[in-house]
């Protein structure tokens, strides 16, 4: 079996998510890859990582803080695993691509649209596969409600809740910062969900939607609130999807509500409903999760079961990195694209662009980048 020559561009906070990830595949006996080198500016950070690798892999990769010079020097790299700030993704990747190296690269795939497109662009020029990172549809729960509202448990889909309301007056680093993380938590957390909207319900047709920044002071220690940091992101976005099957969703999220906290996932339907953390609800029965999660599993073949969760390994990054190595490698084929990517980060920079004009915007007019006011500020 081969193996795949990788690095590491950016190696700070989730880039340690996708350590442990790989460490988990080794442990496990799944050894496609071999990582020749780490890249990051900071060079402490980048020395960091490349102990952790060698704590499994065996050696240490090379350290580098300058990408040109690691893909100049590493003539062997075939893949490249791209974790940095959301700013930076585009410029990475397109320098990466160009020199012929596959990537797999952090949500979302880029700032914006367009520059989301030009890696698009670019991997096709190329040849080379590229990979987003949407880790959550690949949990087993998210694998067990997709068999749920696929199998007609809850009927026909109608109404999708998705409410996140909860308080969090403390600082976030870079990603409270606009023109590094090209938004709030609609985008960094919310090309997830909107990725889950797609993969259990389909494509979303429009939405219309308000963005607003209602504590633009956060505390700059959690632990010592002593001083404050101004933000430009928002901290609250509430939409309205229409999808094209018809289905009609709510979404909100907030980070400035103080008091009651409130969570809600859910999708109706015309028999029941499926509630995340909960389970099924058909009439006066309720089926918790873990059973169904049970029955799915029992299910399954034996060769999707592997191929969904290889040797019984449940960390979804792990799972999303063996994916990559075997497509790679020409040993499978990639689920989340580059182009399922795009789609994703379409819906949450809609909300953006709705609130922006104050009116309701087609998913198909941000994708093909008819309408980018807001966008427009990140470049």
């Amino acid at each position: 079996m081969g193996t795949v020559k990788c690095a590491f561009v950016g190696c700070g906070g989730i880039a340690n998510a996708h350590l442990k990830g790989l460490r988990i595949l080794w442990e496990n006996g799944i050894r496609t890859f071999e990582f020749l080198a780490v890249c990051d500016i900071d060079i402490e950070r980048a020395n960091r990582m490349a102990e952790g690798i060698a704590l499994f892999q065996g050696y240490k990769p090379k350290i580098y803080t300058d990408v040109d010079e690691m893909l100049e020097k590493e003539t062997e790299l075939q893949a490249v695993d791209i974790c940095t700030t959301h700013n930076e993704h585009h410029k990475v990747a397109i320098k990466c691509l160009s020199a012929k190296k596959h990537i797999t690269i952090e949500k979302p795939l880029a700032l914006t649209i367009r520059y989301a497109r030009m890696i698009l662009e670019s991997a096709r020029e190329n040849g080379c596969i590229l990979q987003v990172a949407e880790n959550y549809r690949r949990a087993l729960s998210e694998r067990t409600i997709n068999w749920v509202i696929k199998s007609g448990k809850i009927g026909k889909p109608k109404m999708l809740f998705w409410l996140d309301i909860f308080d969090r007056p403390w600082y976030w680093g870079w990603r409270d910062h606009k023109h590094i993380a090209g938004g709030g938590w609609t985008l960094d957390g919310g090309v997830h969900f909107a990725d889950l909207f797609r993969y259990h319900i389909g494509e979303v047709e429009e939405l219309y939607a308000v963005s607003k920044t209602y504590n633009p002071m956060r505390y700059r220690d959690r632990e010592n609130p002593s001083e404050l940091v101004k933000i430009d992101v928002e901290d609250t976005t509430m939409a309205i999807l229409t999808f094209e099957n018809g289905v009609t969703g709510t979404w909100v999220l907030t980070n400035s509500a103080k008091g009651k906290e409130k969570r809600l996932r859910a999708i109706y339907g015309d028999n029941g409903s499926i509630v995340w953390g909960e389970g099924l609800y058909i009439e006066d029965k309720y089926i918790p999760l873990e059973e169904l999660e049970e029955e799915y599993l029992n299910i399954l073949e034996e060769s999707e079961r592997e191929r969904l969760f290889p040797l019984g390994i449940k960390d979804t990054i792990a799972i999303e990195l063996k994916e990559f190595f075997d497509a790679v490698l020409g040993k499978g084929e990639i689920e989340t694209t580059g182009i399922v990517g795009l789609k994703d980060e379409a819906i949450s920079m809609a909300v953006y662009e709705s609130s922006w004009i104050n009116a309701p915007v087609k998913i198909k007019d941000i994708e093909e980048c008819r309408i980018e006011n807001y966008q427009k500020t990140l470049m």
